[in-house]
């Protein structure tokens, strides 16, 4: 189809439009900003302009200065006067001809290491070795440093300030040279953490006793201890403006759904937050339903549990900083399944689910069938039984409705109590709880003998879920 536009117009667009072109490469800046003119400048609103101006230099970057001094002043200014951050600058060579400086944080290193492979290496050992000599006939200083001086298994190249904080603060040590405009991120994390233990929520009696831990590495190396399959893929990636928490998802490659996967990392992309402090936050913010009490990620601490559920072809969320982690996606049945249950025989399995459904029915309505037979269909119950029952309820001041809010309440309140105590005193809640609500109420007719036996019936089958997000959706219910 030919162009309805004549010739020699068409030729005066086309070397307008050259000549824009070259004005926009002469001029960087407008080239940045097409719409930055006077005209637009009068139309725009100062509040967006504003808030324009906060978006760009917040998603500005600071690139690395070859000079070196410069670089340490302002990693000196960005962290104040932080004592936890070290920064080191030396002379290499046998005259001091190569500038250095390392910068790390004391606590999240391993102070041994840096000593004896970075710095030991650089001003010691590379004097006495013809690398020297190579070293000052090199023209690039860093490659150098890089590929035949520095013994260290992870180097990662920095050019910008953004990653280089992200690494001194998560533990590397950084290396910068005078006369380079990048840096070299050297792998010393090594900090105190609490060490594998037995998980305190899920316990087992037959089965690993090892638990995850709040440190993200030691939580994957449990899995692939279990799972040695190459197809076993781990993608890691920072969500929080201020933490920049790692945050990492792991799944079995050609068994999990494709779809799903990529539904997670668009989910997880899109989250936008100043902290992330524990998985708690990543569930709600990649969650279905969020008015519901019933939970839709399924947490376990449990590394077999882990390692199980992605052989299924379900995928593990893992979050620096917590021991719990979340596996999507879950379905109803997966809160009443435990560990142990794959550890058993079929029959002694089969039976345990079968009274963990039963335990579910009792815990969700036991206090109303009980309020609904004995207010309004007496006629169901034995004439014994129901003599006994009026018999206690004589000088029960309260209906049967009020008197078991009643005492759902107070053996909440108690529970609550008991698990924010210490744990010298929780033993003394549990038992005045149990004087409180048991002899003491019932003697002092506030409460009848039955009641406290249908809710410590409720609350024992509360407990006998595995997944203790499902056993606070059934406080909430009943």
């Amino acid at each position: 189809m030919k162009s309805r536009v004549p010739i020699p117009l068409r030729k005066l667009i086309e070397d307008k439009q050259s000549v824009k072109s070259k004005k926009q490469e002469a001029d960087p800046k407008q080239s940045e900003y097409p719409n930055s003119s006077k005209t637009n400048n009068h139309n725009q609103n100062p509040v967006q302009a504003q808030n324009r101006s906060k978006d760009s230099k917040k998603h500005e970057t600071k690139l690395i200065s070859s000079d070196l001094q410069f670089n340490l002043d302002h990693i000196k200014k960005t962290v104040g006067n932080s004592s936890d951050i070290v920064i080191r600058d030396f002379q290499a060579g046998k005259n001091g001809q190569i500038k250095l400086g390392v910068v790390y944080t004391d606590g999240l290193t391993d102070s041994a290491s840096i000593q004896d492979f970075i710095l030991d290496t650089l001003m010691v050992e590379i004097r006495n070795s013809e690398l020297d000599v190579a070293l000052l006939n090199h023209t690039d200083c860093f490659e150098m440093i890089k590929s035949h001086i520095l013994p260290v298994g992870g180097i990662v190249e920095i050019n910008d300030f953004q990653k280089l904080f992200n690494h001194v603060l998560s533990g590397d040590t950084m290396l910068l040279i005078d006369g380079s405009p990048k840096g070299m991120a050297l792998g010393s994390r090594d900090w105190a953490d609490r060490g594998v233990q037995e998980p305190s929520s899920q316990t087992v009696v037959r089965g690993p006793k090892d638990g995850f831990t709040e440190t993200l590495r030691t939580n994957t190396a449990l899995i692939r201890r279990r799972i040695k399959d190459p197809n076993l893929w781990l993608e890691t990636k920072q969500i929080g403006e201020k933490t920049q928490t790692d945050v990492a998802i792991m799944y079995l490659k050609g068994v999990a759904d494709d779809k799903t996967v990529s539904e997670l990392q668009s989910r997880l992309n899109r989250i936008n937050i100043d902290a992330i402090l524990e998985s708690g936050y990543i569930e709600e913010l990649i969650q279905d339903e969020v008015y519901t009490p019933f939970p839709t990620v399924y947490n376990t601490e449990r590394p077999d549990a882990v390692a199980a559920a992605i052989l299924e072809g379900r995928i593990a969320i893992l979050i620096d900083g917590t021991p719990f982690v979340l596996i999507v996606p879950a379905l109803m049945v997966h809160f009443f399944q435990s560990s142990e249950d794959y550890y058993q025989r079929a029959d002694i399995a089969t039976l345990i689910r079968v009274l963990r459904y039963l335990s579910f029915f009792l815990a969700l309505l036991t206090p109303s069938l009980y309020i609904a037979v004995s207010t309004f269909h007496q006629e169901m119950l034995p004439t014994p039984l129901l003599i006994s029952l009026a018999s206690q309820r004589e000088g029960v001041p309260f209906p049967a409705f009020v008197e078991a809010m009643l005492m759902e309440v107070v053996f909440e309140i108690l529970r609550e109590a008991g698990v924010r105590m210490p744990r010298a005193i929780g033993s003394s809640i549990s038992i005045v709880g149990a004087l409180v609500i048991g002899q003491a109420a019932v003697e002092a007719g506030f409460v009848s003998a039955t009641m406290v036996i249908i809710v410590s019936l409720t609350a024992i089958c509360s407990f006998v879920f595995p997944a203790n997000s499902m056993a606070m959706a059934f406080r909430m219910l009943k």
